[in-house]
């Protein structure tokens, strides 16, 4: 990973589109745990569901990860982090 050799100036602009990225990282990751949550407590009063509910339950992680790995790639352009 390359890292920028001088300082990186960001406009408040451009911290606010990273504030708002970031907002956007957390709204992703609390829908995707609560889901996780509420699928499990479902499964646990009604077993019959659990085929069902298991792929959505399966499915959070890679929702999750894909947000992680965008607000990733966002803030390495803003900070101008560049990968090989």
């Amino acid at each position: 990973m390359a890292l920028p050799t001088q300082p990186v100036v960001l406009s408040v602009e451009q911290i606010g589109e990273l504030n708002q990225k970031l907002s956007t990282l957390r709204h992703d990751v609390n829908n995707c745990l609560s889901l996780i949550a509420a699928t499990a407590e479902l499964i646990r009063r009604r077993p019959a569901t659990t085929e069902h509910m298991w792929n959505t339950l399966a499915d959070q992680p890679r929702k999750m990860t894909a947000s992680v790995a965008q607000f990733s790639r966002d803030l390495e352009a803003a900070l101008q982090i560049h990968r090989p």
